[in-house]
């Protein structure tokens, strides 16, 4: 098995392609919410997010075939007063889990990070996900408190 990670650059048609193919697949899926993207999203999503410097897209090929993704934000931590990289998007194609590659492109992005002097890694999984909760946690990643006495941080979301 041939593995090939990379910073995906988003003006390449080939990584392009297949980010927006990966989260396709990923939206799809039950752990996407299980709808495929919208026609205006596949064709507007690349553009979009050059728009955006602070957007990390990440690919992992495996035998030259795109096998895992993620897509991530640069955010701030404004009581450590410095950036922090938000795990957006992270997934593998169905057809290759179980063999490691999450393991494998977390590793990098998590390489990635450090490079890069962000202070943490955040990101959000659904409680039922215990695939990915088991690989976040081997790599190090935990529930948010800032004092266990008022539990740990919820993630909340508003429509609009």
């Amino acid at each position: 098995m041939n593995i090939q990670i990379l910073k995906a650059d988003l003006h390449n048609h080939e990584h392009a392609a297949d980010l927006v193919a990966m989260l396709n697949v990923y939206a799809s899926d039950a752990m996407g919410g299980g709808e495929p993207l919208t026609e205006y999203c596949r064709h507007h999503l690349i553009h979009e997010l050059q728009k955006r410097p602070a957007v990390h897209a990440f690919l992992l090929y495996c035998d030259g075939r795109a096998a895992a993704f993620s897509i991530a934000i640069e955010g701030f931590s404004t009581f450590a007063c410095k950036a922090l990289l938000n795990i957006h998007d992270f997934a593998v194609h169905p057809e290759f889990r179980g063999a490691g590659l999450g393991k494998q492109l977390m590793q990098y992005i998590c390489r990635f990070a450090q490079e890069q002097d962000y202070c943490k890694i955040t990101l959000e999984v659904l409680e039922g996900n215990h695939p990915a909760r088991s690989l976040y946690a081997a790599e190090g990643f935990a529930p948010y408190a800032l004092d266990p006495a008022m539990g740990g941080a919820l993630m909340l979301q508003k429509k609009l």
